[in-house]
């Protein structure tokens, strides 16, 4: 049954005049109603124009909804958020986790982005969200399909941990194998090349060759889904300042900085300024002993302190040419090498069940709520 989503939604603004010692959340796209998103800076606050949101209600940013800042609060008896949240309650036959996964659906999300759209900053006000239709099966039909995508969604988490874990095994193991070693070089002197990427941004086209940026070095490996490509002609211009070969290793230095990704592919890409590109001389370094030294708790120390800047954090390449590793023997680096190759392969079948998962509960949610 398609219906509005007005007749079960009402707009919930009661703020904290009394000034209560209520605990502040914010809402954010990936983890929902949390704390402490803003610091310690909230604690000196005025808090009497913060909104309650009673447990069981639903808060969201007007300007952020569109990209999925939208959650039910059932955390505590009551929150408060910022005075620019709106906050509604929801009627006792709409489930509120069949609400929540509504709103974060691609369907709803483009109406979101469309609808609001030309307003004050992109806002998605109260009264444009009533005007939503919703599938609304009853609520027992509600529940069957929060159950569905529960049970899915709680599969996916068990699969993160998992990859998780096998990450945390190599960063032990490497820890294991070489926290004794006495052979420490710099980083000048294991690569022959330590350079950045593309300074100026070349003239993208629709397809081509990819060019990639720091979100697709942040999960320690290399993705080529971008949006942005250039044409072989840009590339053979560009690539004679990082002639790019399997084995190479490339290092995220802005906003998720110190993540490491080593070239595994013959696949052509060129990537931005913010990605470090580091060859290694195959004589003295391997490319997943490399890998794994950058990952290690004292080279991330080293990159912690080697970041300068205020409002954007970069890791500099000076910096990076001064970071020291442990350099055994390349017979020994080639051990460490195996074992991680080892543990890929277990990591390999794991993100294979993930993202089958994953097709399928992003085909169940196109299913019920398209």
């Amino acid at each position: 049954m398609k219906a509005r989503l007005g007749d079960y939604i009402q707009e919930y603004s009661v703020k904290n005049k009394k000034d209560e010692d209520i605990p502040v959340y914010s809402v954010t796209n990936t983890q929902g109603f949390c704390r402490d998103y803003f610091g310690k800076e909230v604690a000196s606050k005025d808090k009497t124009t913060y909104k309650i949101v009673p447990k069981g209600c639903f808060a969201y940013n007007p300007s952020r909804i569109n990209v999925g800042s939208v959650d039910w609060q059932r955390n505590e008896e009551r929150v408060i958020v910022s005075p620019l949240y709106n906050v509604f309650s929801v009627s006792d036959q709409l489930d509120c986790q069949y609400l929540y996964y509504y709103l974060k659906s691609d369907i709803a999300l483009q109406r979101i982005r469309t609808v609001a759209t030309g307003s004050v900053r992109d806002n998605l006000r109260f009264e444009m969200l009533r005007e939503f239709p919703i599938n609304l099966p009853d609520i027992n039909g509600q529940k069957v399909i929060v159950e569905k995508l529960d049970g899915l969604q709680n599969i996916m988490k068990l699969r993160e941990q998992q990859l998780s874990k096998l990450d945390e095994l190599i960063k032990a193991r490497f820890v294991e194998m070489f926290s004794d070693e006495k052979n420490m070089m710099k980083m000048s002197d294991i690569c022959k090349i330590i350079t950045d990427g593309t300074h100026q941004p070349p003239k993208f086209v629709a397809e081509g060759i990819p060019f990639i940026f720091v979100s697709n070095v942040v999960t320690d490996q290399i993705t080529y889904e971008t949006e942005k490509y250039i044409t072989q002609e840009t590339y053979d211009e560009l690539i004679k300042r990082t002639p790019i070969e399997i084995g190479d290793v490339l290092l995220s230095t802005v906003g998720s900085y110190g993540h490491p990704a080593v070239v595994e592919s013959d696949k052509k890409f060129l990537f931005q300024r913010h990605i470090a590109y580091l060859k290694p001389k195959k004589e003295i370094i391997d490319s997943k002993y490399l890998h794994g030294a950058l990952l290690s708790p004292e080279v991330q120390r080293q990159i912690e302190e080697g970041v300068k800047g205020i409002a954007q954090k970069t890791l500099n390449l000076s910096e990076i040419k001064k970071m020291t590793i442990p350099v055994p023997a390349l017979s020994k680096q080639k051990q460490f090498a195996d074992f991680v190759k080892q543990v890929d392969k277990s990591k390999f079948v794991v993100q294979k069940s993930l993202e089958e998962t994953q097709l399928l509960f992003d085909s169940l949610m196109q299913q019920y709520f398209s």
